[in-house]
Formats: structure tokens, sequence, C-alpha cells
């Protein structure tokens, strides 16, 4: 070793060099965030929609289920506790609330809603509720109205 080497003192960093003009051109321009964004949002839409499509097709077969299989519990069960079903004119909020004149034996609520409020169908209509039923003899009729939202015309969706 020489005297140099050890007199020379402690070494000063450098200043960190400058990225060169080939490694500040690969950063990302602000239109090329726009235009990845832009499509980004375009896919987003389209699935969306496609999700809605899907989702749309099923809305028979969910009415279908709900006035054959999902009503017919809550119904059994007050048919059970008050010796029948509830009348036309009581309709299916005898589930909810007690009718008035046979709240001794009233063991509901029979069906489990929010705010009181009877689910509607998927076009946002009221399921309508007969008893006697007409197409069921013995029993209650169940029924949506379709997809037309008008009663008594061949898309409306029953429990017969």
């Amino acid at each position: 070793m020489s005297l140099s080497s050890f007199c020379s003192g402690p070494r000063v960093a450098s200043p960190p060099a400058r990225p060169s003009r080939a490694s500040a051109s690969r950063a990302f321009t602000l239109l090329e965030i726009l235009v990845v964004l832009a499509i980004i949002g375009l896919l987003v839409g389209l699935a969306v929609s496609n999700v809605t499509g899907i989702l749309g097709g099923n809305q028979v077969k969910v009415t279908q289920m709900f006035v054959q299989t999902t009503m017919k519990t809550p119904l059994t069960a007050y048919r059970l506790d008050m010796g029948d079903y509830p009348s036309t004119a009581e309709g299916l909020m005898a589930l909810v609330t007690a009718p008035a004149s046979k709240s001794d034996r009233w063991g509901g609520p029979y069906l489990d809603v929010k705010g009181g409020k009877l689910p509607a169908d998927p076009w946002q209509e009221p399921y309508q509720y007969r008893y006697p039923g007409v197409k069921n003899k013995v029993g209650y009729d169940l029924w949506s109205k379709g997809v037309d939202k008008t009663d008594g015309t061949p898309d409306d969706i029953g429990n017969w």
C-alpha cells in the first residue's frame, strides 16, 4: 500500500447518473393511460350488459319457483294454524300481519319480509293471490302477471 492511499481521506460519492434519453422514453404518456382506461371502461360496460341479459332470461324461472315452491311453505303453515288459507280479501298480507278477526290463532309472521312490504315479481308488480282458486279448485291461485304486466294473458306465471 502506498502512503497516498492512507492520506487521501474518505471518498466522496459521485452524484447519481441522470437517466439516459432511452430510459426516459419507456414511461407511459398520459394519452396512453387514458386510452387504456377507456378500453377497460368499454369492457366493463359490455360485461355488465351481458350479465343483466343472462339474469333477465331467468326471470320467468325465478317467478315459477317463487309461486310454485317458495310460497308453498308459508301458506301451508298458515293453513295449519288457522284451519284454512287466507281469503282473497286478506291476501298474502295475512302471512305478514294477523287478520283482525283471527289474531288469537295466528302464529306468524309466516313470511319474512323487510319493512312489512310483500315481495314483488321480477317486473316490479305485486304477485296475485286468490282463494279459493279458480285454476286450483282445491287450493289457492298464486301468479305473476308476467312480462306484459297484464292479468289473464298467456305469459302469466302461476302455480297451476
